[in-house]
């Protein structure tokens, strides 16, 4: 039995069903535009290996938010949703070692690092949500 699609922690008036939605679509929006990114990156040993841990990390958030969104209990939605949070900040560790390392002007990224930082926090909020809604059995 699947808990929700991504309901978790949201109350019965549909609104979250609509937040959710979007951040299905934004999450794979961040994967296409990881994938723009590492394709555009200079050829080279040290770009090739940044770029495929970026690629990696970032078109595994939407894949482990799409998880998620099929977790069949409290405890698993918290789980895959720390996944989605660890993937989310490898992704921005690897976008600053590129900017950091010259490879890519900050201005070029600075749009896909402030999404990036946007999905974190909106996982970060979903996990405390789900962590309290399980914990006192409410619905926030």
């Amino acid at each position: 039995m699947r808990i929700a699609d991504c309901g978790m922690g949201n109350g019965s008036n549909g609104e979250g069903g609509v937040r959710n939605k979007d951040l299905k679509k934004r999450t794979k929006e961040f994967a296409l535009r990881v994938i723009k990114l590492v394709e555009a990156l200079p050829r080279g040993r040290t770009a090739d290996v940044i770029g495929r841990q970026l690629l990696r990390s970032g078109t595994s958030v939407g894949a482990n938010y799409r998880a998620a969104c099929r977790a069949k209990s409290p405890a698993d939605f918290i789980s895959k949703m720390g996944t989605v949070e660890e993937e989310t900040d490898e992704s921005l560790f690897w976008m600053e070692l590129l900017i950091e390392a010259g490879m890519v002007e900050s201005g070029k990224l600075e749009s896909l690092m402030k999404e990036a930082d946007e999905i974190l926090a909106i996982t970060v909020s979903s996990i405390k949500t789900a962590k309290r809604t399980k914990r006192y059995g409410s619905k926030e």
